[in-house]
């Protein structure tokens, strides 16, 4: 492999810019004409692990988002104006110790009284709402389709395609899985035996002499497999293997089940009249619903408390909206979380949530519109199935239709980086599209908070680039209020960094193209940039 030149900046005097809005002045120079980067030779540190995604291209040689770098030379001690978040999501911990101090509260309503004291629709809403009430497994949309039976569904033909193809997949997963840990079991024992030790790895077994022991041969030969795929130990990797059974069970129990019934909330979930279903309770209802809890430490995990991980925004307040099951999300929730944000202050929503089918688009259509006219943006993961969403399947929620104009100006769809800059840059997971997705930003192996009081935890995806964008967002309007949410919008994509290198897309190494056309912009999200071009808007 060539090594990459150096960067090339752009080089001019800087220039006192004055704010449109009420933030700091600006003294800097921004960074682009960016067209190579060197590739990062060295392995990445565990500091760097948990903050990459707000480092910097030119310092750090690693794609986050100059987080750091606009702190320290553009907002220092500015804290802005408040921002309310909304975060649509499963479940949010509200008592972790890194959110506490970020959960929105609604002053016009009194704790426990069981009065809509504020007239909106939603009985003792003090930090968000519940529309899914105890719910939390749910099938998938296309099940829920064949379920209805009605084969006058014009995507019912395709769901029964896709469920064919999805359940038979995942009952071999099953017998696969089932079959791995029950012979890593097997062999754990052996080895643990002779090792004298049940926390092993790989430079254990491979100190052993399996001599004329074909048993004890078969066992380490199974232990190196499983341990050459990158786990650090024995237990690491059973319990590897023990998730992702119960994963494939779960996905085989409730999502492509459809005899299962999830929902719990007595409501009609095809009359949007029919509200107030639910409940204000926002927490997790089971200890694996963590995703809304990492998303919203993403956004706003409270900055230089030293403790587990910082947000990207310093001044926000974040509303709970828990829409987000185990499975595919309703439109009708959807659609009432939206609005329920947009009637409760919230400037910025994020959604990393998404789905292939959507029998009432046009609610949500509606609500994104509703936001829209109420000066909201919305952002949303593009999600993780690795596709061209030009090319292959249309991503709900969406801000156009059949790939055509797009019918709002107030949307972002994320896609998301991985913390490797060169042809390794996107996570192989990520859908891309030079229509359908907006924007790039870190998303793989984003370390934040979840569930517990004192928990913080790495997980990937979509959802882990949105929350990221979010944040920028938020800090935007924090910085510059009498910005627009177009306006916003606009600044995010034009600001961000013009990557020209040909990138592996969808995890194939066959599939490389030019990074510039996976996205409308073209360009990864730069905080350091957004905030210098949003300072330049009168």
């Amino acid at each position: 492999m060539n090594f990459i030149k150096p960067i090339l900046i752009t080089a001019f005097a800087a220039t006192i810019l004055t704010s449109c809005g009420g933030g700091a002045k600006v003294l800097s120079t921004p960074i682009e004409n960016i067209d190579t980067a060197p590739l990062k030779v060295s392995d990445i540190t565990e500091t760097e692990q948990h903050n990459w995604g707000h480092l910097d291209l030119i310092s750090d040689t690693i794609p986050g988002m100059s987080v750091d770098k606009a702190y320290s030379e553009i907002i220092k001690d500015n804290a802005g104006k408040t921002v309310i978040v909304a975060v649509i999501d499963s479940g949010i911990d509200i008592e972790h110790e890194d959110l506490d101090g970020v959960i929105w509260t609604n002053e016009k309503e009194i704790p426990g009284n069981g009065i809509d004291d504020d007239k909106n629709g939603y009985v003792d809403d003090i930090h968000g709402w519940n529309f899914l009430g105890d719910t939390y497994e749910e099938q998938l949309e296309f099940v829920r389709i064949l379920a209805s039976g009605d084969t006058s569904n014009p995507d019912y033909e395709r769901a029964q395609k896709e469920y064919d193809e999805e359940y038979g997949k995942f009952i071999n997963y099953k017998t696969q899985y089932d079959q791995l840990l029950q012979q890593l079991i097997g062999a754990d024992e052996i080895i643990a035996a002779k090792l004298n030790k049940t926390d092993y790895t790989l430079a254990d077994v491979e100190s052993i002499t399996a001599g004329d022991n074909e048993e004890l041969a078969t066992a380490t030969a199974m232990a190196k497999y499983i341990l050459g795929l990158g786990f650090d130990d024995i237990n690491a990797a059973k319990k590897e293997l023990k998730n992702g059974a119960e994963s494939i069970s779960d996905r085989l129990n409730y999502n492509l089940n459809m005899e299962f019934k999830g929902r719990k909330t007595g409501d009609n979930i095809d009359d949007l009249t029919d509200v107030g279903y639910g409940n204000g309770n926002v927490m997790p209802t089971v200890d694996s619903e963590s995703h809304g809890t990492h998303v919203t430490g993403i956004i706003a995990a409270e900055r230089n408390n030293g403790l587990g991980a910082n947000g990207v925004a310093n001044n926000v307040k974040i509303m709970s909206l828990r829409v987000v099951s185990n499975g595919d999300e309703y439109d009708k929730d959807v659609a009432l979380g939206i609005r329920y944000a947009v009637d409760n202050g919230a400037k910025v929503i994020n959604g990393s949530f998404g789905k292939y089918y959507s029998p009432h688009s046009d609610w949500v259509q509606d609500a994104i519109k509703y936001a829209a006219d109420h000066d909201v943006l919305l952002v949303m993961a593009a999600g993780n199935e690795g596709m061209d969403l030009d090319q292959e399947k249309h991503h709900y929620p969406t801000d156009n239709t059949d790939n055509g104009p797009e019918f709002s100006d107030n949307f972002l769809s994320v896609g998301a980086l991985a913390p490797k800059y060169g042809p390794e840059m996107v996570a192989g997971f990520s859908n891309y599209g030079k229509i359908n997705v907006d924007v790039f930003a870190p998303g793989a192996e984003i370390y934040s908070t979840v569930p517990g009081s004192d928990k913080y935890d790495t997980k990937g995806g979509t959802s882990m680039a949105s929350p990221a964008v979010a944040g920028v967002a938020a800090l935007i309007r924090s910085q510059y209020p009498k910005l627009s949410a177009s306006q916003v919008k606009q600044v995010i994509m034009d600001s961000g960094l013009p990557i020209k290198i040909k990138v592996v897309v969808g995890g194939d190494a066959s599939n490389e193209q030019s990074f510039t056309n996976l996205s409308a912009s073209g360009k990864m999200v730069n905080a350091y940039n957004a905030l210098i071009m949003a300072s330049k808007l009168k």
